[in-house]
């Protein structure tokens, strides 16, 4: 018989994330190329052939998670500045930090710091808002990760651009360097209400709309505070949701980061424009930042996906343990034990995500034709015992730890927990270097 894949999985359960099939006892995934293209039970795809063969017998296979915001260098950081509210965090510690160590080398080892760890527990796609794209599209691309890279735009300067004007054309040619890779996608990235003028946000409002028929994302951190709400109405007379709305930045391609100082009247604008809402649980509350309404936001019709946020507000990349937190939170947050159940925690670190992204018809879902983004979970683990329900098991039981082989465009990056693109003791190594010239300085 002829080759009918490169590589053909079995698996215990396959969890599609396809409304009409969400899981799959004793099935098996084809692989040719980057696409998935079979799905079949396994006592069919027995009769098939393919390069390679992969038995998974405890396993779950499922769509490898999408972290839809995150700073990857900044696991460099990871530690240094533990349990401080977001003012003093961010203006006392981090970006006194970052004037002084962040370059390109800084950038290029601290993501590939952060895509070992992502890897390692299920993430196949980031979303990245930091300095110097240009070396974490090389980096990502090497690493055969995908990327989503919003380059940063503040008014003041950095150690990558001293204004508005160069942030953007040095976006925009990371922009045009990645338009025929099929890793790299890139946003833009206007840091916040808070850092960027109303003259800057026209601009990027205008451009964004120029930009392949005005498809091109924009990422932002909104709302992230009370404080920084109150500001807004005591500088601008309006919420930044408001502000963001007069000058056109809302809209189906904005995705919008935290959202946790959120109102009724918030929520409705935000549904209206069609907005992308990325929750990051984990560093909210370290941060002491608030607690967005997930629920409210979800019952109100807007796409929620899920963020870890940088290492060094939330100490970890896990997503697995930001699904967990989500879920816990709108049940605690709401005195209502079906608030965000199991299937939705899952749904928004995938193919919420994916929408998010603006990628829903290639990533997020197990189904034929899409792109093989694809992730197996070991759940033979004790801690995982018995097996009523696997995505049960995948939300609440933290198995991010479990993850024992991914696929990223069809290429196997991780087979039984060894990363094949990405070699650990040297970014340890190189890790502990930084952590040894950040301490001594």
């Amino acid at each position: 018989m002829s080759t009918a894949a490169d590589c053909l999985i079995f698996a215990r359960w396959i969890i599609t994330i396809d409304a009409n099939q969400p899981v799959l006892d004793n099935h098996a995934l084809a692989i040719t190329g980057n696409r998935i293209t079979a799905i079949l039970p396994a006592s069919e795809a027995r009769e098939l052939t393919a390069a390679k063969v992969i038995e998974l017998p405890d396993h779950a296979l499922m769509p490898g998670l999408i972290n839809t915001h995150g700073h990857a260098a900044m696991s460099l950081f990871r530690g240094m500045a533990d349990d401080l509210p977001l003012d003093s965090w961010l203006n006392d510690h981090i970006w006194p930090a970052e004037g002084k160590w962040v370059n390109e080398e800084f950038v290029r080892d601290g993501v590939e710091l952060a895509m070992a760890e992502m890897i390692r527990s299920g993430t196949t796609t980031f979303s990245d808002m930091y300095f110097f794209p240009n070396i974490t599209a090389k980096a990502a691309t090497r690493a055969g990760m995908r990327a989503q890279l919003a380059f940063p735009v503040f008014e003041f300067p950095s150690n990558w651009g001293q204004n508005p004007e160069e942030y953007i054309h040095k976006g925009l040619q990371v922009h045009d360097d990645n338009k025929h890779n099929s890793l790299i996608t890139v946003a833009f990235g206007p840091h916040a209400p808070y850092t960027v003028a109303d003259p800057t946000m026209d601009k990027i409002a205008t451009l964004a709309a120029e930009l392949h028929n005005g498809e091109i994302n924009i990422h932002i951190h909104l709302h992230e505070t009370d404080f920084e709400v109150a500001q807004s109405v005591k500088e601008h007379g309006m919420r930044p949701i408001e502000r963001l709305a007069q000058r056109g930045l809302l809209g189906p391609r904005t995705q919008c980061v935290h959202l946790a100082s959120l109102n009724d009247d918030d929520i409705k604008t935000l549904a209206a424009h069609n907005c992308h809402a990325v929750h990051c649980p984990e560093s909210n509350l370290k941060l002491g930042s608030g607690i967005s309404p997930v629920q409210k936001m979800l019952d109100a019709g807007i796409n929620v996906a899920l963020g870890t946020d940088g290492a060094a507000s939330n100490n970890t990349l896990n997503l697995f343990n930001e699904m967990r937190t989500a879920a816990l939170l709108a049940k605690g947050a709401t005195g209502n034990a079906t608030a965000l159940p199991d299937t939705q925690a899952l749904q928004m670190a995938t193919l919420n995500g994916a929408r998010a992204l603006g990628l829903e018809q290639e990533l997020g879902s197990l189904e034929i034709g899409k792109l093989a983004d694809v992730i197996a979970v070991d759940l033979s683990a004790i801690e995982q015992q018995p097996v009523f329900d696997p995505v049960s098991q995948l939300v609440y039981t933290q198995v991010g730890h479990a993850v024992s082989h991914s696929w990223i465009n069809g290429k196997l990056i991780m087979e039984n927990r060894r990363l094949t693109t990405l070699n650990i003791d040297d970014i340890r190594e190189r890790a502990q270097r930084w952590r040894e010239q950040i301490v001594t300085s």
